[in-house]
């Protein structure tokens, strides 16, 4: 088995769509993509996985971070996130549109911009038809409907429907104006 890693040979091939594998394993895990065979279940909420990936849902439960970010010890249960959040240190963002070739730090954040391009707007509403390409926007879009208003100011009490919104009013008690006038040529020094 070792040493189709340096042959490359791949003997055990999907008789569904043809991908082949080197061990016989990874063909009987790949086969339950076409067959919807989960026999892996959590035994804390009974959720079923096709993979071995119940290990890393369980960590949702136990609450276990074992992949901690070297430069400000942030934590993550998987490894995946990890490597996405280092990306804010380094800077790096490896994904580009191949429209108008804007970068990404992460595959998601991607696929969320190229709606821009398509037009795309997957989340609709039930209640009112209307579409969103974000589901954040949608959530936000869904308080209209049902008058929740889940962020509320520690100093006054008052409540908001977006986190957006709760910042701009939490400026009423500390007095911050983060917005300065800048127009080249004028004397102005008016903060907004």
């Amino acid at each position: 088995v070792h040493q189709r890693t340096h042959t490359g040979e791949k003997p055990f091939v999907c008789s569904d769509c043809g991908t082949s594998f080197s061990q016989l394993s990874n063909l009987k895990s790949h086969e339950r993509i076409h067959t919807g065979d989960k026999p892996y279940s959590c035994s804390d909420c009974g959720k079923c996985f096709k993979t071995s990936t119940l290990n890393v849902h369980q960590r949702t439960h136990t609450g276990e971070k074992p992949y901690v970010c070297s430069d400000c010890g942030t934590s993550f249960s998987q490894l995946s996130n990890l490597k996405s959040h280092e990306r804010i240190h380094t800077g790096e963002k490896p994904y580009s549109c191949s429209d108008c070739g804007k970068c990404f730090k992460t595959s998601k954040e991607l696929k969320v911009h190229q709606r821009t391009h398509t037009g795309e707007k997957p989340f609709v509403c039930s209640d009112c038809g209307t579409s969103f390409s974000q589901l954040s926007n949608l959530k936000s879009h869904e308080r209209i409907h049902t008058g929740d208003k889940p962020y509320s100011c520690s100093d006054c009490g008052k409540c908001f429907k977006t986190s957006t919104v709760l910042t701009v009013h939490q400026r009423t008690h500390t007095g911050e104006k983060p917005y300065s006038c800048s127009v080249e040529g004028w004397a102005c020094n008016s903060n907004f």
